[in-house]
């Protein structure tokens, strides 16, 4: 299997990342519970995506199967247990993910039962040197129902020396009873310096630019990805067509045709992610939770459209609503190019609303 769904593809795995940026107090309060001597069998890893949550759950499996004590959850990477680690060879480990289907040559879209019986025959085994027994869970979101009924009769009789250490995007579409079983490590998005490290070290080729910080809401997936596609400028060109009106039609069907056919797959995704995002911050705007503009023109829409708690409810209300239709018509294959008229049409509209709101 070539592709890992637990990793980015433009970084390094987690497990071979040695560094953790701007995640100070999680890694604490993990290390604070093993010295008072309150190690939970299970800890639930959450927060917005990209924001270090594997790269923690990683890092703690490391300092685990060491046996150490130790005042942080450092190791360097020529440590022998980072190396066997690293290169999941070690017997007191296991990873639950997505599995590879040899049939249809991709990865299935959920994490089996399969996997976590396998995790439950993992446990039982005796460890050679009476060590910890650890499993990491990545992410704990993509769990089909059967796996994680099982994980939770897990969680229920844990096994003696075990620590399940589970990811989660989104702790609030887990079954409560697993979230109540674990102890909960919040992580927080990145503040700009640690963004930059954390990039800086995963061999990104990001910017020097303010602004990626901002559009990427303290992510380094979401900053990966920005530089990968573009981002920056996508963003641009979509704050500027949504200050016209109506809608400068010549920029909006380029707009469009950028994300027509097979190449333009990527661009078509990134399009109505950054429009979704767009509209958000609007509603943030509204609301009187302003966020820092990611350029004049953007500040501008926030005056004109996205100053008063009326505009603040209607872009509220649109965001799901567009998410809601983007995701019926990728899942339906529906053409691209229309895809994009419609939505940023539907935009226009709203924007005429919230400019009467505004009379």
């Amino acid at each position: 299997m070539t592709e890992e769904p637990d990793r980015h593809p433009s970084a390094p795995h987690p497990r071979g990342t040695a560094a953790l940026f701007g995640q100070e107090a999680a890694e604490r309060a993990f290390l604070d519970a093993e010295a008072a001597g309150r190690l939970h069998h299970g800890w639930l890893l959450t927060g917005p995506r990209g924001v270090g949550k594997a790269t923690l759950a990683w890092r703690i499996a490391r300092h685990l199967i060491a046996g150490e004590t130790a005042a942080s959850l450092d190791m360097t990477p020529d440590n022998p247990t980072f190396r066997q680690v690293a290169a999941l060879a070690s017997p007191q480990l296991f990873l639950a993910r997505r599995p590879w289907d040899d049939k249809t040559e991709r990865l299935r879209t959920a994490i089996t039962v399969d996997e976590i019986r396998a995790m439950t025959g993992f446990f039982h085994l005796t460890a050679a040197d009476g060590g910890r027994r650890v499993a990491i869970v990545d992410s704990a979101d993509e769990l089909n129902g059967p796996a994680a009924n099982a994980l939770l009769k897990i969680l229920e009789e844990p096994p003696r020396h075990s620590v399940l250490l589970l990811v989660s995007h989104r702790p609030a579409g887990l079954l409560p009873t697993i979230r109540s079983r674990c102890r909960e490590l919040r992580l927080g998005s990145l503040a700009p310096a640690p963004l930059a490290q954390a990039l800086a070290t995963a061999g990104a080729e990001a910017p020097d630019d303010p602004r990626l910080a901002i559009l990427a809401g303290g992510s380094v997936a979401a900053a990966l990805d920005l530089v990968a596609g573009g981002g920056l400028a996508l963003y641009a060109e979509i704050v500027a067509l949504l200050g016209t009106s109506p809608l400068d039609r010549r920029r909006l069907l380029a707009l469009a045709d950028a994300a027509a056919g097979r190449a333009g797959a990527a661009r078509y995704a990134m399009t109505l992610d950054l429009a979704g995002l767009a509209l958000g911050r609007l509603a943030l705007a509204a609301s009187g939770a302003a966020p820092e503009a990611f350029s004049p023109a953007e500040a501008g829409l926030f005056a004109g459209i996205g100053a008063t708690p009326a505009q603040a409810k209607l872009w509220a209300t649109l965001v799901p609503r567009l998410a809601e239709r983007t995701t019926h018509a990728r899942a339906v294959n529906l053409d691209p190019a229309q895809v994009i008229l419609d939505t940023f049409l539907t935009i226009d509209a709203a924007a005429a609303e919230a400019r009467a709101h505004a009379a």
